[in-house]
């Protein structure tokens, strides 16, 4: 989409964007400045029998990245994330190395526990001297009991102690965050809280979209806690990103949130605003309005990435999804991304420098 056609939409959309919670337009071209920083480096963690999703990066105490990630039986094709994924842990020297497979850190539970089915989404933090794994389970194999949950360890090693609770609950019936709380994004706030962005959608509205491409509408929300345990408290100005008043059912998922020079800063995967190949940068004041998306990454075709043709059961294709970012000395050096496809025509990992 160029952005004549984006402010066309808007004009159409502008007197129900007004009172869209946290949404507020800026000024600027398409393309961010991060977009034209980044330089391929190619696929990563191609693990013959699963699919590789979800990457996490951290350096740890020793210099060496640490690398969270969902994998899951490849004979489950690519829905398997919902009903059968864990989280492991991966280790390199530099981020550009190899990255040598350690150890399942985090695997379904089974009967009676909250992430009975699946453990999904990693998103890996140190905060207050510990190692904190904010990551999707669900008791069903369903999308209706997807919860967040927090889990910590002393070191990137391990041992990691998981809650017999999750972290975040859904909304009451009929609210907009009704059906899930997922796709964790989580900052330590300048002012000593807890902040924890979370993307849900409302069950009817998903349960009434049969007719639409993408079912639902995928919406941001903030819970903030005065300790890293919580209890978090929803905003009561959620959702803080909704593109719903918008044409085409456009919507996001899949942010990454942190700070830079005093700017809340967001990573996500588009649905719709641009396209389904693209990723979003926003900015943010204060983390609750955030200004106009641009362009944080393109799908493998901008990039002249080489590429065998597809199966026919991968359908996503050439897109990058689930960015995360690296830092080092305390500035983003590599985006990490899950793209389907790779020597098993499963899906790796991804990895873009940030020159």
């Amino acid at each position: 989409m160029k952005r004549r056609q984006f402010i066309e939409q808007i004009g159409i959309a502008s007197s129900a964007l007004v009172f869209a919670p946290g949404f507020c337009l800026g000024a600027g071209g398409d393309e961010s400045d991060f977009a034209r920083r980044l330089k391929p480096v190619g696929r990563r963690l191609e693990m013959e029998g699963y699919y590789v999703w979800c990457n996490s990066p951290i350096e740890g105490p020793d210099g060496r990245i640490h690398l969270y990630f969902s994998r899951w039986a490849d004979k489950k094709k690519m829905g398997g994330w919902i009903n059968g994924s864990e989280i492991c842990h991966a280790v390199a020297d530099h981020p550009e190395a190899e990255f040598r497979f350690t150890d399942v850190i985090l695997a379904p539970r089974g009967a009676r526990f909250w992430d009975a089915t699946t453990c999904h989404n990693p998103s890996i933090k140190f905060i207050d001297g510990k190692y904190c794994m904010f990551y999707m389970g669900n008791a069903n194999g369903k999308t209706n009991t997807k919860r967040i949950g927090l889990a910590t360890a002393p070191s990137p090693e391990g041992p990691w102690t998981r809650p017999d609770a999750p972290l975040l609950e859904a909304g009451p019936t009929g609210a907009w965050d009704d059906h899930c709380t997922t796709n964790p994004a989580f900052i330590k706030h300048p002012n000593g809280q807890y902040w924890l962005f979370y993307k849900s959608w409302n069950t009817a509205e998903y349960d009434n979209a049969k007719d639409l491409t993408v079912r639902g509408n995928r919406k941001y929300g903030l819970a903030i806690a005065e300790t890293l345990a919580g209890p978090y408290i929803k905003y009561d100005g959620n959702p803080v990103v909704d593109f719903s008043k918008l044409p085409g059912n456009a919507q996001l998922e899949d942010a990454f949130v942190w700070l830079d020079k005093g700017k809340f800063k967001m990573l996500a995967r588009d649905m719709g605003i641009f396209n389904h190949e693209n990723g979003l940068l926003m900015e943010s004041k204060n983390g609750k309005k955030w200004q106009q998306p641009k362009v944080a990454y393109y799908g493998a075709s901008h990039y002249n990435i080489i590429q065998p043709p597809p199966p026919s059961y991968l359908k996503k294709y050439g897109r990058f999804e689930r960015p995360q970012l690296l830092f080092q000395n305390g500035k983003p050096t590599y985006l990490f991304t899950a793209s389907q496809g790779g020597k098993y025509m499963t899906s790796s990992s991804f990895l873009f420098k940030i020159t």
